[in-house]
């Protein structure tokens, strides 16, 4: 077994940092001088001193700690810079930075003259057989993302070939092994770990905004608004990733500039004014934006910067309550009148977006009758005074009410309403001519249809409601669809100038209406309407009458029935059915028609004999059950046809082709529907 040969590592590796300067101020912490410019010497020494830096931070310096971008350099104690061992390149720039308990800072050595190096390091085997060859492997190298590496295959130097990103890949695992000239492994593999170190590459962004935070007007001195915090991609183990904060502006800057602070490690923005100047109402606005900046390295003024926006907004809390702008209010309206009839007015200092402005109005006295609401116009803030039950001057020519007015939010505690958040509207009613009224409305009587001619049916009544006046009133027909009525204009009597027919299609239900007017004597004259509903009783005055008025037969049907006669009767009952069905003054003998009684409204006429093809009639008699009875007769025309071979003729007789069964269908279904 071949005897394990331990490889010596060396890793060289590049970090770029960015300047910091301050200003030297006596006893000012840091270092006294912040940039050195040195040429690039041909080989920096081992342990030679390259230059002294200076640093206090005006407490002693306990503790101090130097750290140096490149690991192949340290400051001693005594603030010198020396190399760790003998190299040749490091780059155009180190940084030292310094710290203690109570202060940190950075300074820079600009070496002119140097040049970027990509980094390289070093495989040594001193006991590597002769012949042997490095080869390396691994993710960076034959594995993607490949070539980013390689080795020297007799030296054993391993170089990187383009840039490397430690916030896309911060270590890689490779492996080295010594081959033989056929390939073969002879020792190792033995694990090489890269490790990039960051270098502060990427600023602060503020990932997830817009930040908007809210604080009510009045909050405590040191109220937390909101937090707002910042990511650094760059490595969180080293200050390049360490944020502060801090507010770069303010705007507005009244009637503070400095109305918030933000807490430089958490980034939680606080109020540090007194919460008097917090006063929505007094500010100049509401909303204030402020600019936050979070910056890396701790702060330093060598730490990258990202900024965002911040918009703060000072909510309104019901610290003001709403005034009416006058204690009293004065209104007129007409009588008889709906609608608004007056804005109340009112000022609130709070915010009008919010219930805390929003009024609400209530009438708190002077309208037992409902007469009057009030409702809140959205738009203005006013009270809408309205009546919406008509007024009556007569009755009081004038109203007072009482109103209040809240806002929809509670007050704040030590906040109340006062004598301004209630008023007093004075209402005017106006006197107008208003129309005469009927009474009743509407106007009912009865009477027997076919009264005489001038019977006074009634006398009509109308008042004037404007009482006051002293007016009188005359009467007139509006509306007397058949022409029936009349009525004297000064004492209202009405009478009939034509007989009432209870059968006229001017009558409905045994109901005739007719409209009246009654005007007053006002300028202008008012005019009120009034209607009269006559109900009309039934007299026996319409005979009834017969349907159908024809019928056929066949001249050699076996069944002998004719038709089936109904009968009605314009009048009501009593006056109507049952009816008495006849035959009339026969002229043919007696034995060959004849009627019989179904029922109350229908009868049957049949032969008792057929009859020649001809067309006969027959004199129908149907009288009603009114009192005294009213009669009518009707000739009923039969046609009696030839009937052969399914064909129906009555050509002969003058008569439409109808068989006397249709005829007699015809009647059932008649019948059937009564």
């Amino acid at each position: 077994m071949q005897p394990t040969t331990p490889l010596v590592l060396c890793v060289l590796l590049s970090q770029v940092l960015l300047l910091t300067s301050a200003e030297d101020l006596d006893c000012t912490p840091g270092f006294q001088q912040k940039v050195f410019h040195i040429d690039q010497p041909a080989e920096f020494i081992e342990d030679q001193a390259i230059l002294n830096l200076t640093f206090s931070d005006c407490k002693g310096n306990d503790k101090l700690h130097y750290e140096v971008s490149s690991p192949y350099f340290k400051v001693n104690n005594d603030g010198s810079l020396v190399a760790l061992r003998n190299i040749t390149a490091v780059g155009k720039t180190l940084f030292v930075h310094a710290r203690t308990p109570h202060a940190e800072d950075m300074a820079e050595l600009m070496i002119v003259g140097g040049k970027d190096i990509q980094g390289s390091l070093q495989v040594v085997d001193s006991d590597r057989p002769e012949g042997s060859k490095f080869r390396l492997t691994g993710k960076g190298v034959d594995q993607e993302p490949k070539g980013i590496f390689r080795i020297n295959e007799n030296t054993g130097s391993v170089s990187v070939t383009r840039n490397l990103d430690r916030e896309t890949i911060a270590t890689y695992q490779l492996f080295v092994e010594t081959i033989d000239v056929n390939g073969r492994t002879l020792e190792g593999p033995v694990p090489l770990e890269v490790i990039v170190i960051d270098q502060n590459d990427n600023r602060p962004i503020f990932r997830e905004g817009p930040y908007i935070g809210h604080v009510m007007e009045g909050s405590p001195t040191g109220t937390t608004v909101m937090r707002m915090t910042a990511f650094d991609a760059d490595d969180p183990a080293t200050d390049n990733a360490l944020l502060r904060y801090n507010i770069r502006q303010q705007t507005p800057d009244k009637p503070s500039p400095n109305m918030f602070y933000i807490d430089p490690e958490k980034g939680d923005i606080v109020t540090v004014v007194s919460p008097a100047l917090l006063d929505r109402e007094t500010l100049e606005n509401p909303k204030y934006e402020l600019i936050i900046e979070a910056q890396d390295m701790a702060g330093l003024d060598v730490g990258l910067t990202g900024t965002a926006t911040a918009t703060i907004m000072i909510d309104d809390k019901n610290d003001h309550s709403p005034k009416f702008t006058k204690k009293e209010f004065q209104a007129t309206v007409e009588e008889g009148a709906v609608g608004v009839i007056v804005n109340l007015t009112v000022e609130d200092k709070d915010d009008p977006t919010t219930g805390a402005w929003r009024a609400a109005y209530t009438i708190i006295n002077g309208n037992p009758g409902q007469s009057f609401e009030i409702h809140t116009n959205p738009q203005t803030n006013e009270g809408m005074l309205s009546v919406v039950k008509p007024l009556d001057y007569e009755i009081s020519a004038f109203h007072t009410l009482l109103i209040k007015v809240e806002n929809e939010d509670p007050l704040v505690p030590d906040v109340s309403y006062g004598p301004s958040s209630t008023a007093t509207v004075h209402i005017t009613v106006l006197d107008v001519n208003e129309s005469p009224v009927f009474y009743p409305d509407p106007m009912m009587v009865t009477k027997q249809e076919n009264i005489s001619v001038g019977s006074v049916l009634l006398t009509v009544n109308a008042t004037d409601p404007d009482s006051l006046q002293r007016q009188t009133i005359r009467y007139s027909v509006y509306k007397d669809p058949a022409g029936w009525l009349n009525i004297n204009p000064i004492n209202g009597t009405v009478d009939t100038t034509a007989v009432l027919d209870r059968e006229s299609p001017f009558v409905h239900n045994s109901v005739y209406t007719a409209l009246f007017l009654a005007i007053d004597s006002g300028n202008p004259p008012a005019t009120g309407t009034g209607t009269l509903l006559i109900t009309l009783e039934d007299v026996n005055d319409n005979a009834p009458f017969i349907y159908p008025t024809v019928a056929e037969v066949c001249d050699d049907a076996k069944n002998l029935s004719v038709v089936i006669l109904g009968a009605t009767d314009k009048d009501l009952h009593p006056n109507t059915d049952p009816f008495k069905f006849e035959i009339h003054k026969q002229t043919v003998p007696d034995k060959v028609w004849k009627i019989s009684k179904i029922n109350n409204t229908h009868a049957l006429v049949s032969l008792l004999q057929n009859l020649n093809k001809a067309n006969y009639h027959l004199p129908i008699m149907v009288t009603d059950s009114g009192k005294p009875p009213m009669t009518n007769i009707t000739d009923l025309r039969v046609q009696v046809c030839s009937c052969k071979n399914s064909k129906v003729d009555c050509n002969a007789a003058g008569a439409p082709h109808f068989s006397a069964t249709t005829v007699l269908l015809l009647s059932l279904f008649s019948l059937a529907r009564l």
